[in-house]
């Protein structure tokens, strides 16, 4: 039910563009009124032109924009009275549409206009929304959808039969408006709404009230019935959900990566259950999309898996497998009888995956690709139900989807993303990454486009560092997970932790560290278990957890372990501690050879005397050094400086430098490497 959220006082306080940017951000707000990056909205305002005569500009949506969190620079400008002549046209095509309204430009600093930016135009009122109401979609998703609005709205409606947005349906909104003086809304067959008003209030009113009738009269015609019935699945538990799929999403994810790799997000919720666990979900989530806007993110279907909880997970590794080949086999012959001349066919894998009993997995290239597909998913489902409420669901034809999809004015939005880094789509845990090494390793490898899991027994400090790249990336780039590497369950939840958020893990940094150093003679069997615990045990434990991933996953992989100088260049005073590290490196020549086969790759840093905002200073390791070499803790770091014939520095971020360099495509040639990070002083070398 959409709530009218318009408060006054907060409307006074956002006057940009008459009220339009508060107006806009209020509809997004709600995603049951407008869908993530659909909808548009737009206000004719009187402005100073450059020779300063007032002239009318219109302020409509900028491409590939979303109201939800659009601001002013968001909107362009054109000037209207040059708009309004193209009524009096026949016909134009997109191209013609998009050169004429370029050389309208008022405001030069703003993005290119929404692809609908006619409908805004030709409607002859000062402020237009057009929105994706799951109400309003769910009536003109019906076979007699005239008729139910007709029923609903009568003389208060215009309706118009679905064809591709562009000037054909711009013109019939315009001329149907015009010829109907009683007219406060237009109804788009299989598309959307839209209505206007003489202030940014009144068109948000209207808005709100519109959809509130649409969802009123669905209500009367459903009368309380289950639409969605159940097919007599057994009712599994969360956890048992999450165990099934956290042994499935790697193969998954390996089947729907094999022209770009992708990120997955589950969706188990209540409203997705019910769907794709009910006797209607194999037939109505194969009859298409729910809106236009929507293709472009889901495709034309979902894969919807024939697979019941009682099969067991095998059967169902096989058919998600099988599905996702089919999928691809179909998607292809779609696009083969589709086709225009110059299309290139994009990834042709399933954004959507419906799994009975399970839930729903999205895809996408990165995290918040697959989100955008799992709020969309969400609306078809809503709109399914809707339709079905009141009749049958019907939707585009498998022509007029593919229209959308490859319809260069929608992919033009696409290319306005900056181009993918060099660790895109991949998805990345570095261990022991609240701090130090560590937490520079996140950071660069967010930088490089990967999605970061944040492991470490400092809870709070690995949220404090997954909620800066959130930040700087964007919403699930990173995640903070609780992981004491010495434990084997712990690490096996971590990754399966990861797992359950993004689909699988592609890149592993063993990091995690301790320093205990001291004489050899008043070296502690406690010192000596708990160095061998962390930097032996530890880095064999999270090892092992990413070789089992990884050969489910069939994608690959890539270990770098952060050994240290003292592997191959033990330190006074450091016995213990250099023979944690040798073994460390030692371990690592042995895997690259052993995952070779598996394209597996394993490299290690070594780095020395790397001081600064290092963790294992908490663990006294200064002291104990400094003990070591018979100084002062206080002149431990002017002794290594000393040291340094070079008087170089070795900084976190160097470390994290040349771990970039080994996890990623510059390096694809490279495994058993070890690279030193010495600040140029020959003491890290092999030997």
């Amino acid at each position: 039910m959409p709530q009218n959220l318009w408060n006054e006082t907060e409307a006074q306080k956002r006057p940009e563009i008459d009220g339009l940017v508060y107006r806009s951000n209020l509809l997004g707000s709600d995603r049951t009124v407008v869908n993530i990056y659909g909808g548009n909205t737009s206000a004719k305002l009187s402005a100073k032109n450059h020779l300063g005569q007032d002239v009318e500009i219109l302020w409509v949506k900028g491409s590939g924009s979303d109201v939800a969190t659009i601001t002013e620079k968001g909107f362009a400008g054109l000037r209207q009275a040059e708009i309004t002549p193209l009524m009096a046209r026949a016909t134009m095509s997109d191209e013609e549409m998009v050169a004429y309204l370029t050389q309208c430009t008022h405001a030069f600093d703003r993005p290119r206009q929404s692809i609908e930016t006619l409908l805004h135009a030709f409607t002859p009122a000062k402020h237009v929304d057009h929105t994706h109401p799951d109400a309003v979609i769910s009536l003109a998703c019906t076979p007699n959808g005239r008729e139910l609005c007709q029923e609903l709205w009568g003389e208060r409606m215009v309706w118009v039969d679905y064809i591709r947005p562009g000037f054909t349906l711009s013109k019939w909104i315009g001329e149907g408006i015009r010829a109907n003086p009683k007219a406060e809304l237009v109804v788009m067959g299989k598309h959307g709404l839209t209505n206007w008003g003489e202030t940014s209030h009144e068109c948000y009113n209207t808005t709100i009230r519109l959809i509130q009738e649409a969802e009123d009269f669905i209500a009367s015609r459903r009368g309380g019935r289950k639409i969605f019935t159940s097919a007599g699945l057994p009712v599994l538990s969360a956890e048992e959900r999450h165990k099934i799929l956290a042994q499935v999403l790697p193969g998954l994810r390996a089947a729907v990566s094999k022209q770009q790799p992708a990120v997955l997000q589950v969706d188990d919720s209540a409203k997705v259950l019910e769907f794709v666990n009910s006797q209607e979900a194999p037939a109505r989530s194969q009859i298409g999309a729910a809106c236009p806007d929507h293709l472009v993110h889901t495709k034309r279907l979902p894969l919807f898996v024939d697979w019941k909880p009682a099969e067991g997970v095998d059967a169902l590794k096989s058919k998600l497998a099988a599905g996702v080949d089919g999928f691809i086999t179909n998607y292809r012959a779609y696009f083969d009888e589709c086709k225009h001349e110059g299309d290139q066919m994009r990834d042709p894998a399933p954004r959507v995956v419906l799994i009975p009993g399970l839930g729903m997995v999205t895809t996408g290239a990165d995290a918040l690709g697959a989100d955008v597909s799992n709020q969309l998913y969400h609306r078809a489902i809503a709109v399914i139900e809707g339709s079905q409420s009141v009749g049958e669901f019907i939707s585009l034809t498998a022509q007029e989807a593919y229209d959308i999809e490859y319809w260069p004015l929608e992919i033009y939005k696409l290319l306005l993303k900056p181009p993918p880094r060099e660790l895109a789509g991949r998805i990345a845990i570095v261990t022991g990454a609240a701090s130090g090494i560590g937490r520079a390793t996140a950071r660069r490898l967010a930088q490089d486009g990967a999605h970061v899991a944040i492991f470490d027994i400092n809870l709070d400090g690995a949220k404090t560092v997954a909620a800066e790249l959130n930040k700087q990336y964007g919403a699930r780039r990173s995640m903070a997970v609780s992981c004491n590497v010495t434990s084997e369950e712990a690490v096996a939840r971590a990754f399966e932790e990861v797992t359950l958020a993004y689909g699988g893990v592609d890149i592993v940094v063993s990091n995690a560290g301790i320093a205990i150093s001291a004489p050899i003679e008043e070296t502690t069997v406690s010192d000596w278990n708990r160095n061998m615990d962390i930097l032996g045990k530890g880095y064999f434990l999270v090892s092992r957890e990413a070789f089992r991933l990884w050969k489910q996953q069939k994608m690959g992989g890539n270990l770098v372990y952060v050994a240290s100088k003292n592997s191959v260049y033990a330190g006074k005073g450091a016995a213990v501690y250099s023979a944690a590290k040798a073994a460390e490196l030692h371990m690592a020549r042995c895997l690259a050879e052993e995952g070779g086969a598996a394209g597996i790759r394993v490299n290690s840093v070594m780095p020395d005397a790397v001081l600064q905002g290092s963790g294992i200073w908490d663990a006294g390791w200064r002291e104990s050094r400094a003990k070591g070499y018979g100084i002062k803790p206080e002149e431990l770091e002017e002794f290594y400086r000393q040291r340094t014939t070079l008087k170089v520095n070795v900084y976190p971020e160097n470390i994290a430098e040349a771990i970039s360099f080994l996890a990623g495509p510059r390096s694809s040639r490279t495994t058993g490497a070890s690279i030193t990070v010495d600040g140029g002083v020959a003491a890290a070398f092999m030997r």
